[in-house]
């Protein structure tokens, strides 16, 4: 069985693991990594094995563009100062308080325990968020673990690099040196993903070909990418910088067409990428054991734990402590950041689950040194990495939605109140627009009022939904309408079906009412509670 069959294999595992988690309402992230620690110990089926040097290149653009592509640049700026107390102060003490606990355990060198500590440093929010989604958070805790899974990656693997270089070449490790390294690597990522933003928006807005424009999106984090790490500056920053330029233009420069199959697509790229490297995270373990077989597992277990704990416990003390603490000594930075409901903060430092940047890290570590001997500790890391990302991922995860329950936080409805608003001032901006045509010879009077009325009617429709919201009971009414809506909307594909299968329309015919419909669901389902 050659590697492309294994991974087709795996994504059809990760296909039918994603349905299994859907019906039994768990993290498939979860299940996924637990499936694949089950196969990795069954007889048989073969290794996969990755080339370290296409890790990063193959997974880390395509996750990281999309997210920036998507996050709402305001909601990014108003929430700065927390994001980067947890993506760079966080990942910095966690890299040290690992990499110290695992040296003092005596089986890395420095170099090596740094860079395991830049591995397990930085969470994986895919599964967060998507719980976070589920149980209808409020909108901030969510735009916090969002940008914080941005600027994270950045920080940790660029310490990551320094560390791997420090054992590769035999350095000892300055501060001050790496410090001013730090700043020049990340302003010169951020530099070089900037101007691939503008030169991808500039192409974007000439064209009207959507499968020509999503073949560029997708290239595009590639194009920030590789220059960058080339030129030895953040390849990671660079993807998130074209991503949060061109998501602030997007709306501007692309048609309708190209955003709905653009969005599609990305959701299945990054599905995918998500489920075969969650999948791989278990397959990796029959492997490290089998080459630490001559130690003693019960002590890697023992240690492993350890190591997991640290990067628990240090999260949890940093971001209550950052919460609070600095907020008196901080004078203007934070005087329009009001400190958050402990209960908040409790679910923030508890969302540190590790997965896909942390494996993607540890494979990616070089099998040797420049002289032929083996990287010091590498199979060690590996074990630990997995530690830390099963002790987090499945624990923390499967937690994870009981604590929301216990703690009884909900989502605040900022969202739906934004998009009430918006949706009842474009609708009142496209009546005034109709109202001034009303003199215009070009459009039938019939036409207009004709449209008018519809205006009006969802005018109608969204006041009564703001009076519901105003009474204190906004959800079982949108449930009720939204649902009676997708009844309707059944009623009418079974009827334009049926009128297909008895020959008085053509299968053309149908699918531009199809399509029709499916765009209603889909606007349906984009604003159906939970």
């Amino acid at each position: 069985m050659n590697q492309v069959e294994i991974i087709v294999s795996l994504l059809i595992v990760v296909a039918a693991l994603a349905i299994a988690a859907r019906r039994i309402a768990l993290p498939y992230p979860v299940l996924l990594v637990v499936t694949g620690l089950t196969l990795g110990f069954i007889p048989g089926p073969p290794q996969l094995k990755l080339n370290p040097e296409t890790v990063f290149l193959l997974v880390l653009p395509p996750l990281l563009y999309p997210a920036a592509l998507f996050t709402s640049w305001r909601d990014f700026r108003a929430n700065l100062t927390s994001i980067l107390w947890l993506a760079i102060g966080l990942v910095l003490v966690t890299i040290f308080a690992v990499g110290a606990v695992a040296h003092a355990l005596g089986w890395l060198p420095w170099a090596s325990a740094l860079a395991l500590g830049a591995i397990v440093s930085p969470p994986d929010a895919v599964a967060a968020t998507a719980i976070a989604k589920r149980l209808r958070l409020p909108h901030r805790i969510v735009t916090v673990l969002e940008g914080e899974s941005l600027v994270n990656d950045a920080t940790a693997l660029v310490a990551y690099r320094f560390a791997i270089a420090a054992a590769m070449s035999g350095a000892s490790f300055s501060f001050g040196a790496a410090s001013v390294r730090f700043v020049w690597v990340a302003v010169g990522g951020m530099g070089i993903g900037l101007l691939v933003g503008w030169i991808a928006s500039q192409v974007q807005k000439r064209l009207d070909d959507p499968p020509i424009q999503i073949t560029i999106s997708l290239l595009t984090p590639f194009a920030a990418y590789i220059p960058a790490d080339r030129l030895h500056v953040s390849g990671v920053l660079a993807v998130v910088a074209a991503g949060l330029f061109l998501g602030w233009r997007v709306p501007r420069l692309v048609t309708s067409r190209t955003r709905l199959y653009g969005q599609i697509f990305w959701e299945m790229v990054v599905f995918l990428l998500n489920g075969l490297v969650f999948v791989m995270i278990g397959l990796q373990l029959r492997g490290i054991l089998q080459r630490l077989a001559g130690d003693s597992l019960a002590t890697l277990i023992t240690q492993g734990i350890l190591l997991s704990a640290t990067a628990i416990v240090v999260r949890m003390l940093w971001v209550f402590a950052s919460s609070y603490l600095p907020r008196p000594l901080s004078g203007s930075l934070c005087q329009h950041c009001p400190s958050p409901p402990w209960q908040h903060t409790l679910i923030v430092g508890w969302t540190g689950m590790r997965g896909v940047v942390s494996l993607a890290a540890a494979l990616a570590i070089p099998l040797t040194l420049p002289d032929g001997s083996p990287f010091p500790g590498r199979d060690y890391i590996l074990f630990a990495t997995f530690c830390v990302i099963f002790a987090t991922l499945v624990l923390q995860g499967l937690s994870l939605p009981v604590l929301i329950r216990r703690l009884r936080v909900e989502d605040d409805d900022a969202a739906e109140l934004e998009e009430r608003t918006a949706r009842i001032k474009a609708n009142e901006a496209a009546l005034a627009y109709l109202d001034e045509l009303g003199g215009n010879d070009e459009f039938p009077v019939e036409t207009l009022a004709r449209l008018r009325a519809e205006y009006d009617d969802r005018l109608r429709q969204l006041a009564a939904l703001a009076s519901s919201s105003a009474n204190g009971a906004p959800r079982p009414t949108t449930r009720v309408y939204q649902r009676l809506e997708q009844e309707a909307l059944s009623v009418e594909r079974r009827t334009i079906i049926q009128l297909r299968d008895e020959y008085v329309i053509n299968d053309e015919v149908l699918r531009r009412i199809q399509r029709d419909l499916d765009l209603a669901e889909a606007r349906l389902r984009g604003s159906r509670p939970e």
